[in-house]
C-alpha cells in the first residue's frame, strides 16, 4: 500500500509529541513492506525552535534512531497534494494548515482514490472548538481520534461510524527496559489475557473492527552504558559505544518529562510532583520546554532539577537511570477528555520504569491501575506511593514487569499500524466520494 502522512514536523519532537507516535508507526509499516512518505510544511514552528535551541545537533538522536526516516517538506499546497494523488491512503494531522487540509479534502472529492483520514491527537475538539472549525473536513473518509471521549465527540458533529478511535502507543523498537534489567522483567509475571488488544470504531452497533492480529514484537532490549550523566540530546547508545552488554547504571531519584504549556497543569505538578518529591527526599530531574520564569522559579524552590528539552530518542536512556516516574495529565484530559493518557504512560512502561499517576480515569480499560501503575488520588497518596517504591524492590519490579507486558500486549506500535490497516480497508474508498460529514 502506498501511504502518504501529512504531520507538522517528523524531524523534530521539541513541543510536538505527536511525532514520537508517528515515527513509531510509520517505521512498522514501513518494516510491512508498505511504500511511506511523510510532508511537513516549510517553516514548522516545532523545527524552527528546535533548530534555534540546539543547531543541527539537535536532530542527531532522531536520525540515529531512524535512519530509515526522511520528510519531504513542501511550500505550495496545490504541488504536494498533487504529488500525492496516487496514494492509497493518505492521512493528515490535526496541527497541518486548514489549507492544506482543505486542499486534499477537495482532491477528494473530485476523485482522488486514495482513502483520506484526519488525525486528531489534541484536546482542541473541546478546549478551542472555534480553532477547529477552520478545518473542512467536508471531502474526508474518516476521522482517527486517539480516544473514545474524543471520537465522541466527532460522532456528535454526524461522524457516526467513520469516527475510529487510534490510541498512541510505544515504539518498542526503541522505548524498551535496560537489557541486563529485561529478564527479571519479563518472567516477573504472565502477559495480558489474550483478547484485550481489540480495537473498536465505537460508532455504534456494528461498528466494532477487530485488530487483523496482534503482532508479536520481540524488540531487543536497550542497553544503559555506565555514564556519569545521561546526554539528553542523543539517543541509546550502540553496542560499539559500550552499550552492549554493560551493567545498568544504579537507579535513583525521580523523572519526569513533559512540557510546561499554557498553565493546563500547574497546581496539579506542584500537588503531585514537586511537594511529594521533595517531602519523600527523592531526587527529581525534569525535562521538557516551554518553562517561563515563575515555574523555573518553582523547579528552584522546591529542589528539582531542570534540564531543558531531551531528545524523545534519548528517553529510555534517561528512564533507565531513574527510581520511577510520574505522570500528570493536563486538565483537559482529566475534565473534558477522561481516558486519553498520551504518549508518555505507553513510552514509560514500556521502558520498565515504575509510574505512578495522578488522578486520571482509564475509561477504556486500556491498563491494570494498580497493578501496570500506581494511582493517587491525593498529594498525600502519591506522597505515601514514593515513599514505597522509594522502599521495596520487589514493588518496583512487579509494576515495571506488569506495564511491561500490557505495553506489548496490546499497545505497540506494530498494533497501530495494524490496526491503521484495517480500519482503512473497512473503509474500502470509493472512486469518488458522494457523501460528505
Amino acid at each position: 500500500m502506498r501511504i502518504a502522512y501529512f504531520t507538522h514536523s517528523l524531524a523534530s519532537c521539541w513541543n510536538h509529541g505527536n511525532a514520537h507516535f508517528l515515527r513509531g508507526v510509520l517505521r512498522e509499516l514501513m518494516a510491512s513492506g508498505h511504500a511511506v512518505a511523510a510532508y511537513e510544511p516549510e517553516g514548522a514552528w516545532s523545527l524552527e525552535n528546535l533548530l534555534r535551541d540546539h543547531g543541527e545537533a539537535g536532530l542527531d538522536a532522531y536520525q540515529s534512531a531512524y535512519p530509515e526516516l526522511a520528510s519531504a517538506r513542501y511550500a505550495a499546497i496545490d504541488a504536494v497534494v498533487e504529488r500525492v494523488s496516487d496514494s492509497d491512503l493518505v492521512l493528515v494531522h490535526e496541527w497541518s494548515e486548514p489549507a492544506l487540509v482543505a486542499a486534499l479534502g477537495a482532491a477528494r472529492r473530485r476523485g482522488a482514490r486514495y482513502t483520506l483520514l484526519f488525525h486528531d491527537t489534541h484536546h482542541r475538539a473541546v478546549s478551542a472548538p472555534e480553532e477547529m472549525e477552520r478545518f473542512n473536513l467536508s471531502g474526508y473518509d474518516g476521522v482517527l481520534a486517539f480516544g473514545e471521549t474524543l471520537a465522541a465527540v466527532y460522532r456528535a458533529q454526524g461522524w457516526g461510524r467513520r469516527a475510529f478511535v487510534w490510541h498512541e502507543a510505544a515504539d518498542t523498537r526503541l522505548f524498551r527496559p535496560p537489557a541486563d534489567e529485561l529478564p527479571d522483567l519479563t518472567h516477573t509475571l504472565p502477559p495480558p489475557s489474550a483478547g484485550e488488544g481489540t480495537l473498536r470504531s465505537r460508532g455504534g452497533e456494528g461498528s466494532d473492527v477487530s485488530s487483523r492480529g496482534s503482532p508479536d514484537v520481540q524488540a531487543e532490549p536497550f542497553s544503559a552504558p555506565s555514564l556519569p550523566s545521561p546526554d539528553p540530546l542523543r539517543g541509546p547508545p550502540s553496542p560499539a559505544e559500550g552499550g552492549g552488554s554493560a551493567r545498568s547504571p544504579a537507579r535513583a531519584g525521580l523523572i519526569w518529562i513533559g512540557n510546561w504549556g499554557d498553565d493546563e497543569r500547574s497546581a496539579e505538578l506542584e500537588t503531585y510532583l514537586f511537594r511529594p518529591a521533595a517531602q519523600v527526599g527523592l531526587p527529581l530531574d525534569i525535562y521538557g520546554v516551554r518553562y517561563p520564569a515563575a515555574a523555573l522559579a518553582t523547579l528552584k524552590r522546591t529542589g528539582a532539577r531542570y534540564h531543558g528539552w531531551a531528545a524523545n530518542a534519548a528517553a529510555p536512556g534517561l528512564f533507565a537511570r531513574h527510581l520511577a516516574t510520574v505522570h500528570v495529565p493536563r486538565r483537559f484530559y482529566v475534565e473534558r477528555l477522561p481516558g486519553i493518557p498520551t504518549i508518555r504512560v505507553f513510552e514509560a512502561l514500556a521502558c520498565g520504569i515504575p509510574l505512578v499517576c495522578a488522578p486520571w480515569d482509564d475509561s477504556e480499560s486500556l491498563f491494570r491501575p494498580g497493578r501496570d501503575y500506581l494511582v493517587a488520588r491525593t498529594g498525600a497518596d502519591m506522597e505515601g506511593h514514593l515513599r514505597a517504591l522509594q522502599a521495596d524492590a520487589g514493588l518496583r519490579q512487579a509494576l515495571a514487569a506488569s506495564g511491561l507486558a500490557t505495553i506489548r500486549a496490546r499497545h505497540t506500535c506494530a498494533h497501530r499500524a495494524e490496526e491503521l490497516l484495517t480500519i482503512a480497508e473497512s473503509l474500502r474508498a470509493p472512486a469518488t466520494l458522494e457523501a460528505t460529514a
